[in-house]
């Protein structure tokens, strides 16, 4: 017989407690419990005897979510934020008051490109006092791999940057960052021109099954290196010569290590449909997810068609590709002069295109191709007003130093020339190594873009400084204001963005979008990149005629908890850290050379053809 049991007295080895007495433990033990809970959920950190290191007081926490600011004390201590709450009484060997200032994430620029200019100033004073605290680059051609031929044929570049590349892989370019030191957080995608080129060369030819499986493998090399994906600029030579197969072929190998798919698309302009459809259909058969970069509707016939391409993403997303964009949020666009030039004429580099250039039965036959409207490739003398819509930014030769900052009809006009002549001059006279910024976007197709939900920031520009070596140049005004600007122009004058979702596009979003788990939010446990502004003052000062000016209103950066920026002037720290992608394998081998051979057949660039070339 089942004897019924009060459900408040326990048996314990055939020993009944009484049930008063059980309450009485019940509950003493209920209490101990609640206490244990509550000091559970207190953030371990605030009990410690340890100081903080920073603890920020007074500032509108915003925490890249969307969510509206909130009041509260953010400590950090060892890079992280340790607590978030009342710290009032907690020792701390600094304190920043950020009364009437929001607390921020550090920002992420989606797409930097200052893979080599941080080699030249690795404080990136450029980023750093727009907010940037990491950058995402590697545009197609990446950093690595590279090798003898590449380096030879790339040389001018590198002269102008005064560097020397002792590294043929990604772990040897990640290792010499870090010995460095670096303002800035940087993660890099392994680029598919890159490993076109490594495998193939700039020629138009098409891979042999053999050949492919060397090219993936040199993706998988990179993946385990650090790399967050694979990459495409498929408007760029030798990059248009690559068909679709051979991307989603690439895409999938980076796609087995939890890594992206990220493009400058095969056409921003006319056949922007298709090449949106292209960027899905890799996404779909790769398996991999997809960013666009610098999303845009190019040249007049096509202002006014971003509601179409909007729509068209939606669409994909709808369907369950995992497809998102980012903007720098101007007008002109910023590339090499050369990608005026049809793509057959780049076959072979930038030798063979001088050559074609210097011919003139072949100089005839891109001029024609440059003013037919047949729509047979992406071509942006099309999609411009005129010669003055071309800003010429950046030369390698000195004596071309004085047309920095000029129009193309300027130049034309200097030298007497068409302006088609003087395009195909100036890349002459410059060794095709010319950085234009091209006037071809309008405003409400800027905006629109802007303000979906799913796209985020990229500043499109190379760290640089007013002063030095990059300070000789005229870049983009993007590369010293897209943050500070959006927060200007589009947040504070115009309402098309709120400040909250401004915050998110430049915060949580791209960390979401790249896997950066532990950064993008202020949330106990991440890292404390953290960024202190004044929302009603916080302005760009860059423009087309005088690009080098420093943002202003970042009144303290701070990198994994270290500030580059405090009280408004750059510190100087370097605490930046390589991302390495979710395939990285720190155990493997440093001198790992890639396994493919560079076009001539040597093999790999070894550290004595390096040694070589110097």
């Amino acid at each position: 017989m089942r004897i019924p049991v009060d459900p408040l007295s326990v048996s314990f080895r055939h020993r009944v407690i009484p049930n008063d007495a059980w309450r009485s433990a019940a509950f003493a033990l209920l209490a101990l419990q609640l206490s244990i809970g509550i000091l559970a959920q207190r953030p371990p950190t605030t009990g410690s005897t340890e100081p903080f290191d920073i603890v920020i007081v007074n500032g509108h926490v915003m925490d890249g979510t969307g969510s509206p600011w909130y009041s509260a004390d953010i400590g950090i201590r060892a890079g992280h934020i340790a607590a978030i709450g009342n710290l009032e009484s907690a020792t701390r060997k600094q304190t920043i008051d950020a009364r009437g200032k929001v607390v921020a994430p550090g920002f992420i620029d989606m797409l930097g490109q200052s893979e080599l200019t941080m080699l030249v100033e690795p404080r990136v004073p450029s980023k750093i006092f727009q907010g940037i605290t990491t950058e995402v680059t590697g545009e197609g051609n990446s950093a690595a791999p590279i090798n003898a031929a590449m380096i030879a044929a790339d040389r001018a570049g590198y002269e102008h940057l005064h560097i020397q590349p002792d590294w043929t892989t990604f772990r040897e370019f990640f290792t010499r960052l870090e010995r460095q030191g670096m303002g800035i957080n940087l993660a890099s995608y392994v680029g598919a021109t890159s490993v076109r080129r490594m495998v193939l060369g700039d020629a138009d030819v098409q891979p042999t099954p053999d050949q492919l499986a060397r090219m993936q493998a040199l993706v998988d090399h990179a993946m385990e290196d650090g790399a967050v994906g694979v990459s495409s600029a498929l408007q760029y030579a030798p990059a248009p010569y690559a068909k679709t197969e051979e991307l989603i072929a690439l895409a999938s190998e980076a796609a087995k290590y939890g890594g992206i798919y990220a493009t400058h698309m095969r056409s921003e302009g006319d056949a922007e449909p298709a090449a949106i459809d292209e960027a899905v259909r890799i996404g779909r058969e790769a398996h991999i997810p997809v960013e666009i970069w610098h999303l845009k509707a190019a040249g007049k016939s096509n202002w006014g068609h971003m509601p179409q391409i909007v729509a068209q993403i939606d669409a994909a997303r709808a369907a369950g590709v995992d497809v998102s964009a980012n903007t720098y949020a101007y007008t002109a666009w910023f590339n090499t002069f050369s990608a005026f030039i049809p793509p057959w004429a780049h076959d072979g580099g930038d030798d063979k295109l001088i050559e074609r250039l210097k011919d003139p039965q072949t100089r005839a036959r891109i001029r024609k191709d440059m003013l037919s409207t047949a729509g047979t490739w992406d071509n942006e003398w099309q999609e411009i007003p005129g010669p003055e819509a071309i800003l010429i930014a950046v030369v390698q030769n000195p004596e071309l130093m004085t047309l920095q900052g000029k129009r193309l009809s300027e130049v034309a006009a200097l030298w007497k020339e068409d302006p088609i002549d003087a395009l195909c001059d100036l890349l002459i006279k410059d060794n095709a190594f010319t950085e234009v910024a091209v006037f071809g976007m309008s405003e409400p197709d800027v905006v629109l873009a802007l303000k979906q939900p799913w796209v985020s920031i990229d500043n499109d520009s190379q760290g640089t400084s007013p002063e030095g070596l990059l300070g000789q140049e005229h870049p983009h005004p993007r590369a010293y204001g897209t943050f500070p600007r959006i927060l200007r122009k589009y947040v504070r004058e115009e309402h098309a963005l709120t400040l909250e979702d401004a915050i998110r596009k430049f915060t949580a979003l791209p960390a979401q979008r790249m896997r950066f788990t532990d950064r993008g939010v202020l949330k106990q446990g991440m890292w404390a990149d953290v960024v202190i502004f004044d929302p009603a003052t916080i302005r760009d000062l860059a423009t087309f005629e005088q690009p080098n000016q420093l943002s202003q209103g970042m009144e303290y950066v701070l990198v994994n908890g270290v500030p580059v920026i405090a009280a408004g002037k750059m510190t100087g720290a370097l605490p930046g850290r390589v991302l390495r992608g979710p395939g990285y394998q720190p155990m493997l081998a440093a001198s790992r050379a890639p396994s493919s051979p560079d076009p001539a057949g040597r093999g790999p660039a070894s550290s004595q053809a390096l040694e070589r070339l110097k």
